[in-house]
């Protein structure tokens, strides 16, 4: 209950003053713990690594764009799995220089905690400002695949713990694990396609949905193969084929449900990281405060000054590659800068890092690191993006806006043009054909309006009636539903229609 309120509360705080949303919800929850009688309420470190963690990845993957991700599977590849595997290491040596006493693997273990970037902080302002969509999608995919490579070496890391292992063995064991864990999210994918073309249950699609992330990790992690990689895989092979497996019904349903999961997960891994700051900070009290914070400036620059020089000097190299692939000379050097500055970290460095198992020495000194990192990021790079980007003149574009208000009028023409081929060929009475006509040609006004192809009063008029029009229709359903003559499912499903109908028209809030 605690964590609910804080997660309202987080939300309510972030919009009123603007700020990124993981803000709040820390400093809430480091509040919240000095409340009388309140122990430590974090879960156990096995509940994120197997709950959370394969939710997290698995609707990332799914919502990958299969066809921008292939066009710049090069560039995504030089930053996810280059990029990621020199951060880690930069902030392993960081870590064991800083703090000597420390293992190499838990060293290690930190460094792939801190590695991967957060999908949501960086592209959520881009796309508000509408940078240019390859820079969008290029990030997107980066924080994909690296959360697959930190997960990866973090995985290597808590075996090197347990057991001696030699750099030799240590990379084999990487190869194997990573081969076997995309072959088994192949297999399951598959799998699970063909299970779900035969499901049109909007309830049972979402059962389904919510179970294929865990029959894809805890197999996976049973018999030693990467599991994060089995669950991307396996998210990615469903989420290229959707549209041709789910119902309409089914998609909507489903995307406001995971919405609202992923929402939940994220939201309550940073409430959990401010309710164990207070256990957290009482755990590395015996290291004095200028030891502290020469080893956390050192940890953060070991994160944000690679990822700058990756993206400004090694970055463009990639033009060499051999294979064909888009031309590199297409992302400027202002957009490589904003794509060094975006290097936010988030809910799955959160997740990683208080998923390192309890017996694990210097496991407070290792979640402060990681809480620093992702606070400093979240503080110094979240909040000055948007300047940033307009300083450079990268979010002025309309370009994607204007291609899907083309996209829908020409479709609604289609649909219209269509009709009139069926009323002419006698497959449907005139009276049917023209209640479908009035319905597109509405359609079509609004999609007009959108592009500017209507007159700028006529527009404001139009918009005013079908605000009107709908305010109506809210006010008749509150009375039938008062009057006892609808049911109250009844007068949610047609509700929920109009709120469809609001979106349409205005667009996200």
């Amino acid at each position: 209950m605690l964590v609910a309120v804080l997660m309202l509360a987080g939300r309510v705080t972030a919009r009123r003053f603007g700020l990124p949303q993981a803000i709040p919800l820390v400093l809430l929850g480091v509040g919240a713990s000095f409340l009388p009688g309140l122990d430590a309420t974090v879960p156990p470190p096995e509940v994120i690594l197997n709950i959370y963690l394969p939710l997290l990845v698995y609707r990332a993957a799914f919502l990958t764009a299969p066809r921008e991700t292939r066009e710049d599977a090069v560039p995504i590849s030089v930053m996810a799995f280059g990029l990621t595997c020199v951060t880690a290491v930069a902030v392993t040596a960081a870590v064991k220089f800083a703090v000597p006493e420390l293992e190499w693997a838990a060293a290690l273990a930190i460094g792939a905690a801190v590695a991967p970037t957060d999908p949501v902080s960086a592209t959520s302002v881009m796309k508000r400002l509408g940078a240019p969509r390859r820079l969008v999608t290029i990030l997107e995919g980066e924080s994909l695949v690296n959360d697959a490579v930190a997960l990866t070496l973090f995985g290597l890391a808590l075996t090197a713990l347990e057991t001696q292992v030699s750099a030799a063995e240590g990379a084999v064991t990487l190869v194997r694990v990573a081969a076997g864990g995309v072959l088994y999210g192949l297999v399951l994918g598959w799998v699970m396609a063909r299970v779900r073309v035969r499901i049109t249950d909007a309830g049972a699609q979402i059962v389904v949905s919510l179970i294929t992330p865990f029959l894809a990790y805890l197999p996976a992690e049973h018999f030693g193969v990467s599991g994060v990689l089995a669950v991307v895989t396996t998210g990615f092979y469903l989420g290229v084929r959707a549209h041709g497996l789910l119902q309409p019904a089914s998609r909507l349903t489903g995307n406001a449900f995971w919405d609202v999961l992923v929402f939940l997960l994220e939201s309550s891994l940073f409430v959990l990281l401010g309710l164990e700051i207070r256990h957290v900070v009482a755990g590395v009290a015996g290291y004095p405060v200028p030891v502290l914070a020469g080893v956390a400036a050192v940890v953060v620059a070991a994160v944000v000054l690679p990822r700058l020089g990756w993206t400004m000097a090694v970055f463009p190299l990639a033009r060499w590659l051999p294979g064909r692939h888009l031309s590199f000379d297409r992302i400027a050097r202002s957009e490589r800068l904003v794509m060094g500055w975006a290097g936010i970290r988030g809910a799955i460095t959160l997740a990683i890092a208080l998923s390192i198992p309890l017996p694990v020495r210097h496991r407070p000194l290792l979640l402060f690191l990681a809480a620093v990192v992702v606070l400093v990021t979240l503080l110094g790079q979240a909040t000055t993006l948007t300047r940033l980007i307009r300083r450079l003149r990268l979010g002025e574009s309309e370009e994607e806006a204007a291609e899907e208000a083309g996209a829908r009028r020409e479709t609604t023409e289609a649909a219209l043009a269509r009709l009139d081929e069926l009323a002419a060929d006698d497959k449907v009475d005139e009276r049917t054909a023209d209640v479908f006509r009035q319905l597109l040609e509405l359609r079509l006004d609004r999609v007009r309006a959108l592009l500017g192809d209507e007159d700028d009063e006529d527009a404001e008029g139009a918009r005013e009636v079908r605000e009107e029009l709908a305010r109506a229709q809210r006010e008749k359903l509150d009375n039938l539903y008062e009057s006892g003559r609808i049911s109250v499912e009844v007068r949610r499903r047609l509700t929920h229609e109009l709120d469809l109908e609001h979106r349409r028209r205005s667009g996200p809030a």
